[in-house]
């Protein structure tokens, strides 16, 4: 009889301050693949891992958690991924969809659409009516997935990251009724 193959199983759960650690250091592999060539090397190889660290054990503990929703992605039991949505009620831009990585070797399975969905479901929850998001000038792998999933770029502006001025372009998404 032969052997039955399963699918993996890919799910989310809601992140807690004991995972600021995995969270930074998705994010900091996330971006030591995405970033290189567009952020300084001695930044990416460096004090990112630190930086990433800090940032995340600061934002898990602050007060204001009820704003805001972090969830990890998970396939078979491994950490794969991560969102980050919080509502800024003084934005005239809606929620924002600060991070969403899936570690490189499971880009394109589903992860970043999983996630992405968790966050306009949360921000419907919220009543909100629109999200938006960042993303480097120059990362074009993220802009096409974003503009693939209905985002639509509304401006840019100057920012500063690892330690260089860059360009930081802002996208929208207009939430419609449940399940769109």
């Amino acid at each position: 009889m032969p052997l039955m193959q399963t699918a993996p199983a890919l799910s989310l759960r809601a992140a807690t301050v004991a995972d600021a650690a995995l969270i930074a250091s998705i994010h900091t592999t996330s971006w030591r693949a995405t970033y290189r060539g567009l952020l300084p090397d001695a930044f990416l190889d460096g004090e990112v891992a630190q930086e990433r660290a800090d940032w995340w054990q600061a934002r898990m503990r602050a007060p204001g958690g009820e704003r805001r929703m972090v969830l990890i992605a998970v396939l078979d039991d491994e950490p794969i991924g991560f969102v980050c949505v919080e509502r800024q009620p003084e934005s005239a831009w809606g929620v924002l969809l600060d991070n969403l990585h899936a570690l490189p070797g499971y880009q394109g399975i589903g992860v970043g659409k999983l996630l992405m969905r968790a966050a306009k479901d949360w921000a419907r929850t919220q009543g909100e009516t629109q999200l938006h998001l960042y993303v480097l000038e120059g990362n074009t792998p993220a802009i096409g997935f974003y503009e693939r999933q209905g985002w639509q770029f509304v401006g840019a502006e100057p920012d500063r990251m690892g330690g260089v001025d860059i360009t930081a372009l802002r996208y929208v998404y207009r939430l419609e009724r449940a399940g769109v």
